[in-house]
């Protein structure tokens, strides 16, 4: 994907961003120090989906200022997953953070990731150990999240842990050889597998504005990420239930044609038959939804569109 490797860059970090214009000088201002400290070479990579604010503005000229900050621009808003594999695909170090700019994850816990990955691991992820600024209904559904998602999937993606991670630059190449349409990264990485690890971390209340991303559907649409993207289960579950409501169905059959022939007075129907067809009408609907998820999914992967499509590059040799 345009990504030519060069050995003197030690550390990769990729930044997603969109309306984030009052977050990207306070994140640099935390994060140099620390990739100073570290004493690697580096390139910081912010992934910029078109924003109606100074966003981009704000990275152009702190790339004049520090030469080792670069910008990719989508050429239309193609979402968070996308923005973080094309930063993997076009990153140049022998390892790569991925980490948010709002600085709920503290770019000092970087250190540590590092330091982890030092003693032999392809991939250090970040596990929150307390959730600052989340409501308890966020909180309520990321646990539930992470519960349905490891009893039913084929991979199994570590509780409380978002995309903020150490990889190894093999871990990088494998995922970014998947090419997948819907790039749930927390799920790619585990499909890789290699040595994993984890570092308990405190996640911070976001420094300013507001966040783009939806606490309710986008945990949602997470959740379906992960299970539709790991595991055929869903539909297994769905055949099962189907077929015990049709073994149901042939029981209530069989109880109604016995009392006709014995001549017993029948149940009255009416409300039965509207019970009946409601349960029946919400089954199949959800059934359909289900299927229907697999085949977009399907469908995307069949069409074989690009997964991003980049419209500006700056601080890039290519």
């Amino acid at each position: 994907m345009g990504r030519s490797f060069i050995l003197d860059v030690e550390l990769s970090v990729v930044v997603p961003v969109y309306k984030e214009e009052s977050n990207i000088l306070p994140f640099l201002n935390r994060l140099e120090p620390v990739l100073v400290k570290l004493r690697h070479t580096y390139e910081i990579i912010f992934v910029l989906d078109p924003s109606p604010d100074n966003t981009e503005q704000v990275i152009i000229e702190s790339s004049k200022m520090n030469s080792k900050i670069k910008l990719l621009k989508m050429s239309r808003r193609f979402g968070q997953p996308a923005a973080t594999m094309a930063g993997l695909a076009y990153s140049k170090g022998k390892r790569v953070v991925v980490i948010d700019v709002d600085l709920q994850d503290p770019p000092e816990v970087i250190f540590e990731l590092n330091e982890t990955m030092n003693q032999g691991f392809d991939v250090v992820y970040a596990t929150r150990r307390t959730r600052e600024g989340e409501t308890l209904v966020k909180k309520i559904f990321a646990k539930l999240g992470y519960k349905v998602i490891n009893a039913l999937s084929e991979v199994q993606i570590p509780k409380n842990t978002g995309d903020f991670r150490m990889m190894s630059r093999r871990v990088v190449d494998e995922i970014c050889a998947l090419n997948e349409k819907h790039g749930f990264l927390r799920g790619l990485v585990a499909f890789v597998g290699f040595n994993q690890t984890g570092v308990f971390y405190d996640r911070d209340a976001r420094n300013s504005g507001k966040g783009n991303y939806n606490r309710y559907l986008g945990s949602l649409r997470i959740g379906i990420n992960g299970l539709v993207g790991f595991s055929a289960k869903p539909l297994n579950f769905m055949s099962a239930i189907g077929g015990i409501i049709a073994g149901l169905s042939f029981l209530l059959g069989g109880w109604y044609a016995a009392q006709k022939i014995l001549g017993i007075t029948l149940t009255p129907g009416l409300s039965t038959t509207v019970i009946l067809i409601s349960f029946f009408a919400g089954i199949q609907l959800l059934s359909l939804g289900l299927v229907g998820e697999y085949i977009s999914r399907i469908y995307d992967e069949v069409k074989n569109r690009p997964v991003y499509i980049i419209d500006k590059k700056v601080g890039f040799d290519e």
